[in-house]
């Protein structure tokens, strides 16, 4: 009886000593993948990288874009630089977005974050910022523009395009970004210069930017809706890097060509054009491009932007490097206030730090 029990023993040992071991290798593997796929060296997709971190038996929850944007309804943003000190005006446009859409993720993709593959890969990424961290609908993820790339028109294009020739190369791939976003994954886009006021009441939509251009700044596309395949499309065969908008607004004016002519509203409510709502340059664009400094300027009355969803800020058009003044009573301080409080709180809290 004696010998039988020595020999269970000496079983059970070698037994957990092989699972033990299996499991060390498994996870060590599993960790050198995962530093490969982070990095670039081995594009993989999201389906198979969720099957081997369970392979590793990986005890933090495994979390993908593919998971938190499941529904399609995602509010989702793009930095394709490697800065992750990201200004006060990007923040008040996500922290905005989650506001509201309090019941939809809002994701922020980051070409210079790497390694978010578990809940806890992504609560680290997202104490990064204090101002975002409280809103639990807010989720961050590395761009990898290969992956995403990968099964669209784009990827043959990305493989041959020298970006050191490229005068533009930062807002043409933010452009190419755009529509493999919202083609893979569905739901809302929006550059970060757009201060979200209400929710957008339609799910796929356009809008006018003005009278003869169609905005790239933010639209709404389920996932896989056959204009998204057909701007990628646009996008590559007109290609011409060299012509500022070519790619972004100009893709979305061609194709509503195409298929609508030229729109003409006789009030703010929104047009039909490939089955897909067409809006009124109010809703985004309330200040046009000329007048873009107004949103720097004190205002005797506040304007209400009844009329408005969100509003697009322009950026790109502040080469004068104009930012929010903490007691500057400007309009976009009252902006700031009302649509992103947290931003604003912690703007005031650096002001009183250095006084």
């Amino acid at each position: 009886m004696l010998k039988q029990l020595k020999i269970l023993v000496i079983v059970l040992f070698v037994a957990a000593a092989g699972f033990f071991y299996r499991t060390v290798l498994i996870q060590h593997g599993v960790h050198i993948l995962r530093v490969l796929i982070s990095k670039g060296v081995l594009p993989m997709s999201d389906k198979d990288y969720h099957q081997i971190l369970r392979l590793g038996n990986v005890t933090s929850r495994t979390i993908s874009p593919s998971h938190v944007l499941q529904q399609g309804d995602g509010v989702l943003f793009v930095e394709t630089t490697d800065r992750m000190e990201e200004p006060a005006l990007v923040l008040c446009s996500i922290e905005s977005a989650a506001r509201a859409y309090p019941d939809r993720p809002v994701v922020f993709f980051m070409k210079g974050l790497d390694d978010v593959v578990t809940e806890d890969d992504e609560e680290k990424a997202r104490q990064r910022f204090p101002t975002l961290s409280p809103y639990k609908n807010v989720y961050f993820f590395p761009l990898r523009l290969q992956e995403l790339f990968t099964d669209t028109p784009f990827l043959a294009w990305y493989k041959k395009i020298d970006p050191s020739r490229e005068i533009h190369w930062t807002h043409v791939k933010s452009d190419a970004c755009r529509f493999a976003m919202i083609w893979k994954y569905g739901g809302i886009y929006m550059d970060t210069d757009v201060i979200s006021i209400r929710p957008i009441p339609e799910d796929n939509f356009l809008a006018a930017q003005s009278d003869t251009i169609t905005s790239s700044a933010v639209f709404g596309l389920s996932r896989r809706h056959p204009l998204s395949w057909e701007f990628m499309e646009n996008f590559v065969e007109n290609y011409r890097g060299h012509v500022w908008g070519h790619q972004g607004p100009g893709v979305f004016t061609r194709v509503v060509y195409k298929y609508c002519g030229r729109l003409r509203f006789t009030s703010v409510d929104h047009l039909k054009c490939a089955n897909v709502s067409y809006f009124h340059n109010e809703r985004f664009y309330p200040i046009a491009y000329p007048s873009w400094r107004k949103y720097f300027e004190v205002w005797k009355d506040l304007p209400t932007f009844s009329n408005s969803y969100a509003l697009h800020l322009w950026n790109y058009m502040n080469k004068e490097r104009k930012f929010m003044m903490v007691g500057s009573n400007a309009l976009l301080e009252h902006l700031y206030q009302q649509y992103c409080p947290r931003t604003y709180g912690s703007l005031v809290q650096n002001v009183t730090a250095h006084h």
